[in-house]
């Protein structure tokens, strides 16, 4: 639930547990792992720096990871470490909740031609991969 003093916050990329930028969250309140609405497409962003994700029109999956509750200092803090061009906006989660979660703009992703990994079970998965 987002109130005037705390955001629900759909983090979907490296700011998982396990992730290298999961300190960015600065102790924010685990609430749950969710998914968000099958509408999304994700996206390995500059090399796979980070995730992109956009919502689309025709074949959206849903897109594993995790709700946070965070003050207005933690969220704050969160959207200043993001990568350029991010930016937050209101998702549908797959219970049909809403949480703000930090979308890339498709037109971008579009132009340089950066790969779709929507299928390979989201952006934890995908950098478990890239590991190997």
């Amino acid at each position: 639930m987002t109130t005037s003093e705390t955001k629900l916050v759909f983090i979907c990329g490296s700011a998982l547990r396990g992730q290298p930028d999961h300190g960015n969250l600065q102790g924010a309140a685990f609430v749950s792992e969710a998914q968000t609405a099958p509408k999304y497409r994700l996206h390995a962003v500059k090399d796979g720096w980070h995730p992109g994700i956009y919502e689309t029109d025709s074949d959206g999956i849903s897109i594993p990871g995790e709700l946070y509750q965070l003050s207005v200092e933690q969220y704050n803090h969160l959207v200043s470490t993001e990568p350029p061009n991010m930016y937050p906006a209101e998702v549908t989660l797959q219970d049909g909740g809403t949480a703000i979660a930090m979308l890339y703009p498709k037109a971008l992703i579009d132009e340089h031609g950066w790969p779709d990994i929507s299928d390979i079970g989201g952006w934890a998965a995908y950098k478990a991969q890239q590991s190997v």
